[in-house]
């Protein structure tokens, strides 16, 4: 294997591992965060789960640097095929959203303190803590807006692969097919017709997570088609 080539393969294992870290950092921030997102009283809930809410936001913060890795990663194979949308997708995945996965941290650390100060209150001061916890955790409907933006960064990174061939067509067609369904979710959740972590928004989201995953396994165990992409 040529130093070229080696590279490559490196970089396609570390893609995949990127990807499955991502993935399971996000389904665990939902786990852990669960149980606030779904209270009555959610502020009250918070000063309950503080250490859960903590690890939460740790555990989309860990979400936000593996996946918007992936296209800094990703930029040094996709610019010899396609530098516009190797470019696009560094853009829109390592900047944009990184962007939402920093603000989505942030606000749910803040959750803590604020917590803290609505138990302690006195009566003059719940309603202004209540609406400023409702600001906080209004950020968790930033999910819409970033399913938008992160379906359009990854509709540049599948047309890319699918333009080079680095992986089989059929797997980057899949990816752009289930992009659509993503894409919709965050429509739709801005529009407040579903919410992307109901029943009907998971469903919508599915065929891309599975993907992705299979994805990621393929780049771990084959790596890129460097045949085709060096021909």
């Amino acid at each position: 294997m040529n130093p070229k080539n080696k590279t490559h393969r490196k970089t396609a294992l570390i893609v995949g591992v990127l990807y499955i870290i991502g993935t399971i950092s996000g389904i665990l921030s939902l786990s852990f965060s669960d149980a606030v997102r779904n209270a009555q009283y959610q502020l009250i809930q918070v000063s309950t789960d503080e250490t859960q809410i903590i690890i939460a936001a740790l555990c989309v913060l860990t979400m936000g640097l593996a996946l918007t890795l992936v296209p800094v990663m990703m930029y040094p194979v996709l610019k010899k095929s396609n530098p516009v949308l190797a470019w696009g997708y560094v853009v829109f995945r390592s900047g944009l959203e990184a962007m939402g996965y920093i603000l989505t941290t942030v606000s749910w650390l803040l959750l803590v303190p604020l917590s803290r100060a609505y138990i302690a209150a006195n009566t003059t001061d719940v309603a202004l803590l209540e609406s400023l916890g409702a600001i906080l955790f209004a950020g968790d409907e930033l999910g819409s807006v970033l399913n938008i933006v992160f379906s359009l960064g990854a509709t540049m990174f599948y047309m890319a692969l699918f333009r080079a061939k680095l992986i089989p067509r059929w797997l980057s067609g899949w990816g752009l097919l289930a992009l659509i369904f993503y894409f919709a979710s965050g429509l739709l959740g801005m529009f407040n017709i579903i919410d992307p972590l109901s029943s009907a928004g998971v469903v919508m989201q599915l065929p891309l997570a599975l993907q992705e995953m299979v994805l990621a396994v393929w780049l771990i165990v084959k790596g890129f088609d460097l045949d085709i992409h060096n021909a």
